[in-house]
């Protein structure tokens, strides 16, 4: 499994990468061509590719599986962050490390053995995520720090892209990067949803250290550029 050890700050053995990230969503993204956005993600800055994974149960949507997984594994050597929005993670999360995925991230709200499925997770050699949708607080992971490696925090109801930013997930952000504090525990905190140069430098002040941006990206006039302002608002925030 890839260690990517260039986007870490090893000097403080964090979980926190050295610069924020930026992980373009391959939901807007054009799945004739999945191949050339990839190197276009590669060539834009970007440090991390998103895939989100719906099942039509969990989220009234479908998109891919681990088929393709295992494909765009074959085709990029940048880190693959699965999104996992299905019921019964436990019986995935695992495979999806197995076919390539370096972080799977799983929903608080749909695996009520979630302690088991982190775990199947790290051991099978990836990065383990919980995610939180909008109306979960960040409360509902006191008992499990130390059992995660990142959370990310929905910005928007999970299922679609192209929704609007919900603003109250900063204050989300806030509370989760203080519970880190807290805990000494540097697991990092991403954010997807509604992700836009309005609110990049504000969700990185406020603790984010990687965001998933998917129209804002791949729907704009000019996606490379789009990435490359995104990525310097991110930078602007970390240093602000």
């Amino acid at each position: 499994m890839r260690l990517y050890a260039h986007l870490w700050d090893t000097e403080l053995m964090s979980l926190r990468p050295a610069t924020p990230l930026l992980a373009p969503s391959l939901l807007s993204a054009d799945f004739t061509r999945l191949g050339e956005e990839l190197r276009f993600i590669e060539a834009s800055g970007a440090q991390v590719v998103h895939v989100d994974v719906m099942d039509g149960r969990f989220v009234p949507n479908i998109t891919i599986g681990l088929p393709v997984v295992e494909s765009l594994r074959k085709a990029t050597t940048l880190p693959l962050d699965c999104h996992l929005m299905i019921v019964e993670p436990l019986r995935y999360a695992a495979d999806f490390v197995k076919a390539g995925a370096d972080w799977v991230s799983i929903h608080q709200e749909a695996d009520p053995h979630l302690h088991r499925t982190l775990a199947s997770i790290r051991q099978a050699g990836g990065k383990a995520g919980v995610v939180l949708n909008p109306g979960t607080p960040v409360e509902a992971l006191v008992d499990l720090v130390g059992d995660f490696d990142f959370v990310l925090l929905m910005s928007v109801n999970p299922g679609f892209g192209g929704q609007s930013f919900i603003p109250r997930v900063l204050d989300k952000v806030r509370r989760l990067d203080a519970l880190r504090s807290e805990r000494g525990v540097p697991f990092f905190i991403q954010v997807d949803g509604g992700v836009s140069l309005k609110n990049a430098g504000d969700l990185v002040r406020a603790g984010a250290d990687c965001l998933v941006a998917g129209n804002a990206v791949f729907k704009a006039e000019q996606p490379k550029q789009a990435a490359a302002d995104l990525i310097s608002a991110m930078a602007a925030g970390r240093t602000a």
